[in-house]
């Protein structure tokens, strides 16, 4: 739970947080399903235990950063005491995917079907990531001229840093290679999911192509990624329809049928299976607010 020195920036259109830097304090804080309108940053300092993203389950331990997306299902479950710092924003006041090929965090630290959602600071990297979020919540605590452009200017900085540092511990380049055959075939796979997910939704489909059995892909997908296939195909699907919820005004039943939904409303229960409201609704409240706090560059 965020509790002292919490700084929050609301956003004056909608009365809602647009920015927040905290401290964890409480280990009880994230112990059941939180589903947050805003992105998450969780640095646990100290502490282990394992934490839940999506349908998926990882161990962590001092130092490390965790990231959630709007309405990415989470829970943390600690051994002891937590003790760290959060970092909340909104889309309204920064949107990653507007601002991809700036940051390129969306699909490195956000958005990541393949590997677990966080990173590891060590403590090389601890004074970095320390004194960014020190100078925003020294911003927020004494807002001055152009305050919204150093806020943004000190949030991107911090995403760009984490996002090295993912790419640089790049789990996804240890895998098992017991089985030649294996790294082949998932790379293939991810290739195939982002080629074919508005049409495909099946595993049998994706093994067809891959000619290999459903259960035998299954078994290799869970074994490297910690998710079934299906999970795969219908986060990347989420993923999309998300993105085009929050960036577009297209409506829903366009959105559906361009990701191969023939039924609008069948599309609806996906989607709120998935983030637990319904599209509208993750629009309405995740949506840039192009009449509120703009996200700025």
């Amino acid at each position: 739970m965020i509790q002292e020195h919490a700084l929050t920036l609301v956003n004056p259109t909608t009365n809602e947080l647009a920015l927040k830097v905290g401290r964890l304090t409480d280990a009880h804080a994230f112990d059941h399903i939180c589903r947050f309108n805003y992105y998450s940053v969780l640095w646990i300092q100290q502490g282990q235990g394992v934490f839940q993203a999506d349908l998926a389950e990882y161990p962590f331990a001092d130092g490390t950063m965790l990231f959630f997306t709007p309405y990415q299902p989470f829970m943390i479950l600690p051994a002891k005491t937590l003790r760290g710092r959060a970092l909340y924003f909104h889309s309204d006041f920064f949107c990653i995917e507007k601002h991809k090929k700036e940051v390129a965090c969306n699909g490195v630290l956000f958005n990541n079907l393949y590997d677990p959602p966080a990173i590891h600071a060590a403590e090389k990297d601890t004074a970095v990531f320390e004194q960014l979020l020190d100078q925003m919540a020294h911003e927020m605590a004494r807002p001055e001229l152009a305050q919204m452009d150093l806020l943004v200017s000190y949030l991107k900085i911090f995403l760009i840093s984490a996002s090295r540092l993912k790419v640089e511990q790049n789990p996804a380049a240890r895998l098992d290679t017991e089985n030649d055959r294996q790294p082949f075939v998932l790379q293939k796979l991810k290739t195939l999911i982002e080629d074919h997910f508005k049409t495909k939704h099946a595993p049998s489909e994706y093994a067809a192509m891959l000619n290999i059995t459903p259960k035998a892909l299954g078994k290799i997908a869970k074994q490297h990624f910690n998710k079934t296939l299906t999970d795969l195909i219908s986060e990347r699907i989420v993923i999309e329809a998300k993105r085009e919820l929050y960036l577009t005004n297209k409506a829903v039943k366009e959105i559906a049928y361009e990701l191969g939904f023939e039924d609008e409303y069948y599309f609806s229960r996906f989607f709120k299976k998935s983030a637990d409201i319904s599209p509208q609704i993750y629009r309405d409240t995740v949506g840039v607010n192009r009449l509120g706090l703009p996200a700025r560059g």
